[in-house]
């Protein structure tokens, strides 16, 4: 009995003895950003940079700047550079699973934010749920429109997870409004706020007659909310965003249009940081997670102004 114990008690040893010998501290990050002249993706980083400094950790970042074959050379390169991790956010739907599968072939864990790169996932998914958020801000609009009228939809980059997730949740508000009609859409490549200009201003001289506009962007709510001052239709149009981007809540307490969904970019950062340290050591952590982004109106806009999530 004794020697059974003994043994039981020297493999239990053995096991925590390299359980620690196969877990590593993470010393450096690649961090892969789609485009830093978008507010969302730039609140990332700067979480993601601030949780690392706390844990001693080392954050190289990469600008993609919207370029989906740059992002993939843009990982190649990082993955010389002996990182522990890749955090990253897809440039485009096209080539998104090519730096996963180049940072899985070279053994380094990869966790995805705000995109996933549909047939090759990374360990694990941060997002929020875009899906019943754009809900939420479609039916607030449709609601500031007396629940009827025509509506256009101006999307976000084609194919990524934000924007087939956010046309989901939008969709369904519509399906549950028949006054509704959609009368046009259109895809944007980087979610800006020209492009929200550009396609407002052509939109209102197809459809004068438009009162519900959802923006799949903050930046493009404000382009398309610039449009419809510009052209000064007679009637009330309804503007939908969506993010919670610091200078769109800004214009959102100035009225310049009606409400967007405000994501917890900080608590993003932090968590991806967080995977990352917990993947490399060993831990299993979920495929997904999914957090909850906040219906944002003039009502409610100061507190996420004094302290964004």
């Amino acid at each position: 009995m004794k020697i059974s114990r003994l043994l039981l008690t020297s493999a239990a040893v053995l096991a925590l003895s390299l359980s620690a010998a196969q877990a590593k501290d993470v010393k450096k990050i690649g961090l892969a950003v789609a485009n830093l002249q978008a507010n969302f993706f730039n609140q990332i980083k700067q979480s993601v940079e601030a949780e690392a400094k706390k844990r001693g950790i080392e954050v190289v970042t990469v600008d993609a700047k919207g370029d989906g074959p740059t992002q993939v050379n843009q990982v190649q390169d990082l993955l010389t550079q002996n990182i522990d991790a890749l955090i990253y956010i897809p440039a485009g739907a096209a080539a998104a699973t090519v730096p996963v599968k180049l940072a899985h072939t070279a053994k380094v864990p990869v966790i995805n934010i705000d995109r996933n790169a549909v047939g090759a996932p990374g360990d694990t998914f941060i997002a929020t749920n875009s899906v019943s958020s754009a809900k939420g801000v479609c039916d607030y609009i449709i609601k500031q429109a007396g629940g009827k009228g025509n509506m256009v939809i101006i999307h976000g980059q084609k194919g990524t997870t934000p924007e087939v997730d956010r046309t989901k949740g939008c969709m369904e508000a519509v399906k549950a409004n028949p006054g509704v009609k959609i009368v046009a859409e259109q895809w944007s490549n980087l979610w800006s706020q020209d492009e929200g200009f550009q396609i407002m201003q052509n939109m209102l001289q197809a459809h004068p007659d438009v009162n519900i506009v959802f923006a799949q962007a903050d930046g493009l709510a404000l382009g398309a909310a610039q449009a419809i001052k510009v052209a000064n239709p007679s009637q009330k149009i309804a503007v939908g965003g969506f993010d919670g981007d610091t200078a769109a809540l800004e214009a959102l307490k100035n009225g310049v249009f009606d409400v967007t969904a405000t994501q917890q970019t900080q608590k993003m950062g932090r968590m991806a940081v967080e995977m990352a340290v917990k993947i490399v050591g060993g831990e299993k952590v979920p495929a997904e997670q999914l957090l909850d982004a906040t219906l944002t109106t003039k009502d409610n806009v100061a507190g996420f102004i004094a302290n964004h999530p």
